[in-house]
């Protein structure tokens, strides 16, 4: 498995060694072994996948402390762009995010550490997304940012007055509205 390093220190794109023959591909899709030796020692308790159209986007998605959650995502049906904000109070990146491009054809996956606001925009006809968790979800911790915030730069390649939205996400706070609950710790 090949790591990739991004522009924030936390999150990390993988690529899978993808083995190819007549008979179509085969790959590793997760190890712990592997996860805890190369990316970090992760406890996964529950894997979650949703099925959107072509111009939804979801996000910016958190879990307040105690009950945070580290993902591991990959499209496994289409494209997808994913995003992680850092909103670590302190942090040098804060606010700044990382967009990395997932889909069948390529395989990535993304690991979004503790302390990141998630979300993607389906710029496919269909897209099938999977994603890993080290917390179990909890309703009374569930919180995000607005999406569509510009201070944070996002290009979501999908215009934002097309855009399908839930009406949770339509009422996500500012970035400069929100307090955040995650320090940064380096």
């Amino acid at each position: 498995m090949n790591v990739i390093k991004t522009n924030i220190e936390g999150p990390l794109i993988l690529e899978p060694k993808v083995f190819n023959d007549a008979r179509g591909y085969f790959f590793e899709s997760y190890s712990k072994r592997l996860f805890d030796e190369i990316v970090a020692k992760v406890d996964f308790v529950q894997d979650n996948e949703s099925c959107s159209s072509f111009g939804v986007i979801r996000g910016l998605h958190f879990q307040r402390p105690p009950f945070c959650q580290a993902k591991l995502v990959r499209c496994v049906k289409g494209t997808v762009l994913d995003i992680a904000v850092d909103i670590r109070k302190g942090s040098p990146t804060y606010g700044q995010h990382v967009a990395v491009e997932l889909s069948e054809e390529n395989h990535r996956q993304f690991f979004i550490p503790h302390g990141f606001a998630h979300g993607f925009s389906v710029l496919s006809p269909i897209a099938v997304f999977q994603y890993k968790c080290d917390n179990y979800y909890h309703p009374e911790a569930d919180g995000g940012i607005s999406l569509l915030d510009p201070t944070l730069g996002i290009d979501w390649h999908i215009d934002p007055d097309r855009a399908i939205l839930s009406e949770k996400d339509k009422n996500h706070p500012l970035l400069k509205d929100f307090v955040s609950p995650f320090k940064f710790e380096s």
